[in-house]
């Protein structure tokens, strides 16, 4: 009996992981199997909610300035690389907007977007490290539901799409997602450098605005799945539409709070108030953005 119920344990394994899944891509690091992914997702969550604070209780905050640029620097890099092969490789030359299908083919234009995928995957792995610094630098205030939650589900979903459908119409998302971090990591790049230029990141309101505004683009181009039938799985409308709205309504909620338009009344400014300012932006010279989000 227990024989019987491995085997058949064994084949549901073989049949959700190794036949649903597409050969080009299965036997590539990270893929083949969920279990490396959910244990680095579960080693990240238990080091920013559990280890980490404690480990910083009693520590001072680590400044990290150097990394954080040279971090911050290849995340743009890396974004501005997927967004181009995701244009170039598929949505301004060979992709139809309305819906497109996955090709499961061979051919080098089907492996280029397949490949893409698969470092759509990688960066959102590496984007853990994200958390992993506000932990080390203790700002706790930016470790929200909202940034944990992207955090830990981008990486399963870009995983099952590397795994079962690398390319065709989800795409779409990843590439203006990219586009949506160009933007993001070049702000946080800047304001790593220092308080030198601050002055120059006046527009972080507006990448907020610009993460709504995907979210929108999303919903507005997986929604004509829903009266569109090309091959891709419509299924997936029933999880990308609900999430856009879900992170929608997350943004615009951090929006109205970060940037409603109640004005405060204007306050006399002493030279200890100033002092103090100048004194806060030396030691904190990461402004949050939605907390980091997308």
């Amino acid at each position: 009996m227990a024989s019987t119920n491995a085997t058949t344990s064994s084949n549901y394994w073989d049949f959700l992981f190794t036949e649903l899944a597409d050969p080009r891509t299965n036997h590539w690091p990270l893929i083949s199997s969920p279990v490396p992914g959910l244990t680095i997702i579960a080693s990240y969550l238990y080091f920013v909610l559990n280890f980490g604070p404690k480990y910083m209780a009693n520590r001072k905050p680590f400044q990290m300035q150097k990394t954080l640029v040279v971090y911050n620097f290849i995340q743009v890099l890396v974004s501005i690389y997927l967004f181009a092969e995701g244009l170039d490789g598929a949505w301004l030359r060979h992709y139809s907007w309305r819906c497109q299908p996955v090709d499961f083919n061979d051919n080098p234009a089907a492996m280029r977007v397949a490949r893409g995928c698969y470092i759509y995957f990688l960066a959102k792995i590496s984007e853990l490290l994200d958390t992993v610094f506000f932990t080390l630098r203790k700002k706790d205030n930016q470790i929200t539901f909202l940034h944990l939650y992207h955090h830990t589900v981008m990486p399963m979903i870009s995983w099952g799409a590397t795994k079962y459908y690398p390319g065709g119409h989800g795409t779409f998302i990843g590439v203006i997602n990219s586009f949506v971090h160009i933007v993001m990591y070049t702000y946080y790049m800047m304001a790593a450098m220092g308080p030198q230029y601050q002055k120059y990141l006046w527009w972080k309101k507006y990448i907020t605005n610009l993460q709504m505004i995907q979210f929108g683009m999303a919903f507005a181009h997986s929604a004509q799945l829903l009266w569109t039938d090309c091959g891709y799985p419509r299924w997936s409308v029933f999880f990308t539409l609900p999430n856009a709205i879900f992170f929608y309504m997350l943004f615009n909620d951090f929006y109205k709070k970060s940037y409603g338009s109640k004005k405060a009344q204007p306050t006399p400014v002493t030279a200890a108030d100033s002092a103090s300012a100048v004194k806060s932006i030396e030691n904190n010279n990461s402004p949050k953005v939605a907390s980091k989000e997308l």
